[in-house]
């Protein structure tokens, strides 16, 4: 297993120290070197990454000031030449915290945390149900108890789940085929929802999570049946 990693840097010299660090350990692949914030935040988004090696001391916009600007992060190892950012470094659950000159030593530590961190995570869920997606560019591992209901737009569908709303480029009923029949239904032209969180409905709509969806005329007798219930 390697944890798909990129640098965060504004020292050439500094990048190259962590990249050597990086092309020599077997749990870690280098994907991208970025020399600013926003150049990272742009390619960040745009890829599946699992660890950042991120400079705190950077111009214009610091590592801290990148960390904030991100809606959802990766793992975070710091890298600073000061000590006294320690305290605010784990106010963002940060992974680890390492200080210039590096050590490969050191370094390793870091990587076993993230490793084990990384396994921790995908272990809780590891024998759930899950599909993967293409949304914005990145793959993205969507687990089908999440998802409530998906709905149509056009060209593409959006698949609404408690966390966040993922939109991807298909048809409904291309993805549908990827849905297990006894969990998902197709209860109107533009909507397909997950049996289970079904809260309750009538003759016109169903409601999930205080949402009320349309159910066609022609879909009441197919959702009876799937719920077991009675006509």
């Amino acid at each position: 297993m390697k944890l798909r990693s990129v640098i965060v840097d504004d020292s050439s010299l500094q990048r190259i120290a962590v990249a050597k660090l990086i092309n020599d350990h077997p749990n870690l692949l280098l994907v991208a070197e970025y020399s600013n914030a926003l150049e990272a935040r742009k390619g960040i988004e745009s890829n599946e990454i699992d660890l950042i090696f991120l400079d705190i001391e950077m111009p214009i916009i610091n590592g801290f000031d990148l960390l904030e600007s991100m809606s959802s992060r990766p793992q975070v190892v710091l890298i600073t030449g000061k000590a006294d950012y320690a305290l605010k470094a784990f106010d963002y659950d940060v992974t680890d915290y390492l200080h210039k000159p590096l050590s490969s030593a050191r370094f390793n530590i870091s990587v076993k945390r993230a490793v084990g961190k990384y396994e921790q995570l995908n272990k809780v869920n590891e024998n759930e149900e899950h599909i993967v997606v293409k949304s914005n560019l990145k793959n993205r591992k969507v687990f089908l108890d999440d998802i409530k209901w998906i709905e149509a737009l056009g060209d593409y569908i959006k698949l609404v789940t408690d966390d966040a709303n993922i939109v991807i480029l298909s048809t409904m009923k291309s993805f549908k085929q990827k849905l297990p029949e006894d969990k998902f239904l197709r209860i109107h032209k533009s909507y397909i929802i997950n049996l289970d969180k079904i809260e309750k409905y009538t003759s016109k709509n169903v409601e999930v999570s205080g949402k009320q969806i349309p159910l066609s005329r022609n879909k009441k007798t197919e959702l009876m049946e799937a719920l077991n219930t009675p006509s």
